[in-house]
């Protein structure tokens, strides 16, 4: 029993402590953010291609059939109330603001969010980045902050691209496939879906991406200079950032509502 305290209060101390040096880190990234986004633009653009533009391709496909479940599932169930012509609305909710930030933030930790730790680890393995500090070059500015804005501004482009080819998605399902009115569809859409629920989406999205960018940066920044060690830390950015990115989602949603 009392082997079992003791396990429990050293991982509760190591929980804080490592919580503790996250927190110390991620202020050490956004204190150099500002002066590398308006001096090193050139590095954060090449950080948008490499985690944005690069992950389109899974994120197209996803956003496409998610959004035709979203039709199959929509007039399978709105059928029963004759609200067919709904079925865009449905959609347009879901989307905007659940389905397109998370579902974008989990394809983005499992594709770039692991390309960025796994990088950063590897800079570390091969003491790219002992290197630097030898040569009185800090990696934070250098490395670290440009993939980490990168992150962010590429997140809520990765949102809207899926959001838009979901709904292009459950046209093809509701209107192509099922003779739903097409001018019902988006009129309702139109007239339904506001700016602030818009709004809800981008602010998810931002929060979302600092969260996911956030922790590649950090594990690939502390994983262990080893080939199993960077397998580690590629490993808990993807569980960890899948955790974060639901938590708050649940708070962001509890607030607005």
């Amino acid at each position: 029993m009392t082997s079992v305290f003791r396990d429990v209060f050293n991982t509760s101390v190591e929980f804080v402590r490592t919580f503790g040096a996250f927190q110390l880190f991620s202020l050490r990234v956004l204190r150099y953010s500002p002066g590398v986004l308006l001096s090193r633009f050139d590095l954060v653009v090449k950080q948008v291609f490499n985690t944005g533009a690069l992950s389109l391709v899974i994120i197209m496909v996803c956003g496409l059939f998610v959004g035709g479940v979203l039709g199959l599932q929509g007039y399978s169930n709105l059928a029963r109330f004759n609200a067919e012509d709904s079925i865009g609305v449905f959609a347009a909710f879901g989307l905007i603001k659940e389905l397109g930030p998370v579902i974008t933030a989990l394809l983005f930790a499992g594709r770039a969010g692991t390309a960025l730790a796994s990088e950063i680890g590897l800079m570390k393995a091969t003491d790219q980045l002992s290197a630097m500090e030898m040569m009185a070059v800090n990696p934070v500015p250098r490395v670290l902050v440009p993939r980490f804005l990168g992150g962010i501004i590429a997140m809520p482009l990765l949102v809207a691209v899926f959001s838009m080819i979901g709904l292009f998605g459950t046209h093809l399902v509701a209107v192509e496939l099922l003779s739903v009115d097409v001018g019902a569809f988006w009129q309702q859409i139109q007239i339904t879906v506001d700016m602030d629920d818009i709004k809800e989406g981008i602010f998810k999205s931002l929060v979302f991406g600092v969260a996911a960018s956030m922790i590649a940066v950090w594990e690939g920044y502390n994983a262990v200079p080893t080939a199993e060690g960077v397998g580690r830390a590629t490993t808990r950015t993807v569980v960890i950032t899948a955790i974060a990115v639901l938590v708050f989602d649940f708070m962001i949603t509890a607030v607005m509502l």
